[in-house]
């Protein structure tokens, strides 16, 4: 590229080839059309970019934003992305990197004269069409944002390219060689660093896929298993990976893809959004961004984002309206607001309806750094400890994985997610807090080391500790440090920064320091070692007290937002409406579990197209209710009327004798598992169910915890991090927080989602139990065969209308007629058909492919089973003719 500075000298020119002739796609059925113009870029010899072009919504110029993808992916992921922000008013041009989709070259992880190069190409290209607004000849209005791998071209574009007015860099790298050779250590650098081994294989091995052909053209075909990226970028990763630590060579490779390299030149607006859940790319990469872009002048917003490359509760909506507004200040000038120069995502537990998490903001009006804006102090006791570090570094103990997905494998070892194994780790335990303490930023610890090696590697990580000694570990995040001439006399004193996160201890928790020998997502030292620790001073808590936390939102699938919006919308219209009083209960109904007379719901907006019409059907005590119908047939609707979270057009829903409305005292009868559970995936299962009924308000005494956990059978499971469990624990566990305080109606919409055949059938057993003793469970499936064994009774629906309801066994035909299966090969059929059919309470008898068809009229089927016996029938099965199979179907098809 030669000198990339400022203004974009000695480009050459961009040579657009274009893919399908140039046509323009629209993308149809939204607000506005979108029209989108995919074409290859050449940007150096050899080198073609696949791009796609966005506009919308008329012919006038317009800002652009460069829309950068993450690591791995292609400018196909970032096209709903893109339509957003072509609807709202600009030129969004997307691309895939080097190496990546279908551009050709090799991935030089960001290289300047490579990936960076090619964005000023875009840029270049940007300034030559005619919907793009222009600061000056060849000089684009732009602002480029992307989230990690896209995060980082973002700030080296900005960095290298003058033209790039507003960035917007998400969960991404400041230096590179830090985020992957970090070390806790104050004062040290990468190359004392520890080598983030997981992290960077899964980072090398995503890029060293198979590459198609021609992948390479722009160099020689390298190594085996180096897929598409460079091969010196390759040679860097094996002499890394075999050696566990960084060289020089390496250091500077990724440094010179860092932001940190061209700090003092990033000068443009910048938004940093960085993830709490991010044990690749943590809260110390976005703070070195803020700092470094503020030091120059530029203004600067911090979001610390409840999600990250590990996962995360905060979904990514939230996020694009800020990129999208901070975009609109910065690049249209809109003057609207860019929200608080520093926000976190807090989590307060889950909502009312056990569904997800609650989450909230907090905000200051300016950045406190992770040193907070005030420091607590806070004592460690513990003696000084002797420590190993075993052969060949394991087993290791187990902090942090990476990625949700690697979190859910240790179910397989039967225990949480942090283990810390007798022998490889030193603790270091506060007091009891008098009071709350909300930790928002690194805190820091000196620590004296010494070993019988010249360095000892260590893993630094702050506990939760409760009341009855359970620990969480926030975030999952651990600082590795390196501590070089610890076999010195006396060893070593070290100044510690552990992980940055947000996190409060509440009243009665101890923070406890933990000091372990190794760690799985960390390259250990194979030499067996023995360390000598001890904390040397306090542990230094940073927090903010000028943060504003939100109020807790209300969960829009509860019954608080219908019953406040009925009370806002009552003090609104009070002079001309009267408060209707809620029916009274009727006593003749205080034993049925629940009636439903007459019910409809029209959709929203419409005239004459009802999601449920005219529904009635009554359930007693002790059934097990299947509701049954195909997708629309308005069962959803149904069980959300029947939870007051929606309110019906017409007719009533009494339970127990009371009608319902939103809020009704009867709904605490009630216990309900409908669109799937949302839990706190850093609590154990045990925690989220004790939070789940502390939110309801209720005495802990009315929870029935014990029964309603030994109906889910969940077990041992209970007391691991819900991020371990599998699909199929989560629904148990779904099931048993539907069950606290034991309702006596328990209404459960698609109980089986996800459970393999053993699990089904222990949910199939849960119902059952549950039922036997008095209660009432209805549930929606589409797994016909499990609602046949399991359900007493059936209710099935179709386009909103009732079809049939009644006992399965009258809906199947159980009592009509039976099949009698026998082996293959018997051939007497015809002549036992014929002795069965003269016997008395048979009405007939038939032979048939592979058995019998028997008609009984009075003759128990013990009965018939005995007289087959007798007449050495081969008996392999006795069922009815029909199963609900036949059944549901014949009656869907009747009533379309």
């Amino acid at each position: 590229m030669g000198d990339a500075s400022a203004g974009g000298g000695g480009r050459g020119a961009v040579v657009a080839l274009l893919v399908g002739g140039g046509a323009v796609a629209a993308v149809a059925g939204e607000p506005a059309a979108v029209h989108r113009e995919d074409r290859f870029l050449e940007v150096s010899e050899g080198v073609r970019i696949d791009t796609s072009f966005f506009t919308a919504g008329g012919s006038g110029r317009r800002p652009a934003v460069l829309l950068a993808h993450g690591f791995g992916g292609s400018k196909d992921g970032e096209r709903q992305r893109a339509e957003e922000l072509a609807r709202a008013g600009y030129a969004v041009l997307t691309w895939s990197a080097r190496g990546f989709g279908e551009s050709s070259g090799q991935i030089g992880l960001n290289q300047p004269e490579r990936e960076v190069a090619d964005v000023s190409r875009l840029v270049d290209w940007l300034a030559q069409r005619p919907e793009v607004q222009l600061d000056g000849a060849g000089d684009p209005r732009v602002g480029v944002t992307g989230a990690s791998y896209g995060g980082a071209v973002s700030l080296l574009a900005a960095g290298y390219d003058g033209r790039i007015d507003a960035i917007a860099p998400q969960i991404t790298w400041w230096n590179l060689a830090d985020a992957l050779f970090p070390q806790a250590a104050q004062g040290s650098s990468a190359a004392d660093g520890v080598f983030k081994k997981l992290w960077a294989g899964i980072f090398f091995t995503t890029g060293s896929a198979s590459a198609p052909t021609g992948a390479k053209q722009d160099g020689q075909q390298g190594p085996v298993g180096c897929g598409r990226f460079r091969d010196e970028l390759c040679a860097m990763y094996n002499r890394i990976a075999a050696a566990g630590r960084p060289d020089a060579a390496a250091v500077q490779v990724l440094e010179r893809s860092s932001p940190s390299s061209v700090a003092e030149r990033i000068k443009v607006p910048t938004l940093v959004v960085q993830g709490q859940q991010d044990s690749l790319f943590p809260l110390d990469q976005g703070d070195r961004i803020a700092k470094a872009v503020a030091a120059n002048g530029a203004p600067v917003a911090v979001d610390w984002f409840g999600a990250g490359h590990d996962g995360g509760q905060e979904s990514s909506t939230r996020v694009d309206d800020r990129v999208t507004a901070w975009f609109d200040h910065w690049l249209k000038g809109s003057g609207g607001s860019t929200g608080p120069a520093f926000r976190v995502t807090r989590t307060g537990g889950v909502d009312s309806t056990g569904f997800q998490a609650v989450l909230r903001g907090a905000d200051a009006d300016s950045y406190p750094g992770l040193g907070g804006t005030a420091q607590r102090s806070v004592e460690l006791t513990g003696r000084e400890q002797r420590i190993a570090n075993p052969p060949g570094g394991s087993p290791p103990n187990i902090s942090t994985l990476p990625g949700i997905g690697a979190l859910s494998q240790l179910s397989s070892v039967g225990a949480g997610l942090s283990i810390d194994f007798p022998g490889q780790f030193a603790a270091f335990d506060s007091a009891p807090l008098g009071g709350a303490l909300h930790l928002t930023g690194a805190p820091t610890v000196a620590v004296r080391v010494s070993a019988d090696v010249p360095e000892a590697v260590l893993f630094a990580k702050l506990y939760d500790v409760a009341p009855d000694g359970k620990q969480s570990l926030p975030q999952q995040l651990v600082a590795p440090l390196r501590v070089t001439g610890a076999d010195a006399a006396g060893g070593r004193t070290v100044q510690v920064a552990l992980p940055a996160v947000d996190h409060e201890f509440p009243a009665g928790h101890r923070l406890r320091l933990v000091l372990a020998s190794t760690d799985l997502a960390y390259a250990s030292p194979a030499q067996a070692a023995t360390y000598t620790v001890a904390a040397a001073g306090p542990l230094g808590v940073p927090t903010v007290d000028r943060l504003r936390t939100e109020a807790a939102p209300v969960p829009n699938r509860t019954w608080v937002l219908p019953l406040v919006a009925l009370a806002i919308g009552g003090v609104l219209v009070f002079a001309r409406r009267r408060r209707v009083a809620p029916p009274a209960p009727d006593p003749e109904l205080a034993g049925v579990p629940l009636q439903i007379t007459g019910l409809s719901k029209k959709y929203q907006g419409s005239v004459d197209r009802y999601a449920v019409r005219e529904l009635s059907f009554r359930v007693e005590a002790g059934q097990v209710l299947g509701l049954l119908g195909p997708n629309g047939a308005g069962k959803t609707t149904t069980l959300r009327m029947l939870m007051g979270l929606i309110r019906p057009d017409e007719g009533e829903i009494r339970v127990f004798g009371h009608a319902i409305r939103p809020g009704a005292p009867v709904l605490s009868r009630v216990g309900a598992f409908v669109e799937g559970a949302g839990f706190l995936p850093h609590l154990s299962g045990r925690a989220n169910l004790e939070s789940y009924w502390a939110a309801t308000g209720r005495p802990v005494e009315d929870a029935h915890f014990a029964e309603a956990l030994e109906i889910a059978g969940l077990g041992e499971a209970l007391e691991r991090a819900v991020r371990t469990y599998s699909q199929g624990m989560r629904q148990r566990l779904a099931i048993a927080q539907a069950m606290l305080g034991l309702p006596d109606l328990l209404i459960l919409d698609e109980p089986t989602n996800g459970l393999d055949p053993p699990q089904i059938r222990e949910m199939r057993e849960v119902m059952v139990r549950y039922a036997a003793a008095g209660r009432t469970v209805i549930v929606s499936s589409h797994l016909l065969a499990e609602v046949e064994q399991s359900c007493t009774h059936l209710v099935v629906m179709e386009r909103g209308r009732l079809v049939v309801a009644g006992p399965t066994a009258e809906i199947t035909g159980a009592g009509e007629q039976l099949l009698v299966s026998v082996e293959d090969g018997f051939a007497e059929t015809a002549a036992v058909a014929e002795k069965l059919a003269a016997t008395d309470g048979v009405e007939s008898a038939q032979a048939v492919d592979g058995g019998l068809l028997v008609r009984l009229d009075g003759l128990p089927v013990s009965r018939l089973t005995a007289e087959l016996v007798r007449l050495g029938v081969p008996v392999t099965g006795i069922g009815p003719q029909r199963r609900l199979e036949d059944a549901f179907l014949s009656l869907i098809r009747g009533a379309a």
